[in-house]
């Protein structure tokens, strides 16, 4: 994952909403959307890892994707969530930060 500049100024932010997203296919197709892929992008894994690691396919400047609604797609699909996150990680052309917060559909739990 590429390191943030200091300034948020400095950011490109791109957001990726995954509420209702029930399957791979349609994370895929968040992910083309919220980033204006290229239409000949593969929805897959590895053509995943190969446009974010593509700094001219992603936005100008500090590229930065916020992923929110991401907590029932990881619920339904534990497997699929691992390997996104895990391309995420090993992204070099924009940094991915999951929305912790805000939800009502997942209310804070504790005092």
């Amino acid at each position: 994952m590429s390191g943030l500049p200091a300034s948020p100024a400095d950011w490109t932010v791109r957001a990726l909403d995954l509420g209702g997203v029930a399957d791979k296919a349609g994370l895929m197709d968040r992910i083309a959307g919220a980033l204006a892929l290229p239409s000949w992008f593969g929805r897959n894994w590895d053509a995943l890892a190969d446009v974010l690691g593509d700094h001219q396919l992603m936005p100008e400047g500090a590229a930065v994707l916020v992923v929110s609604g991401w907590r029932d797609f990881e619920a339904r699909n534990a497997g699929e969530w691992a390997t996104a996150v895990e391309v995420f990680d090993q992204a070099a052309a924009i940094t991915v930060l999951l929305s912790l917060g805000g939800s009502d559909d997942h209310p804070r739990q504790g005092p």
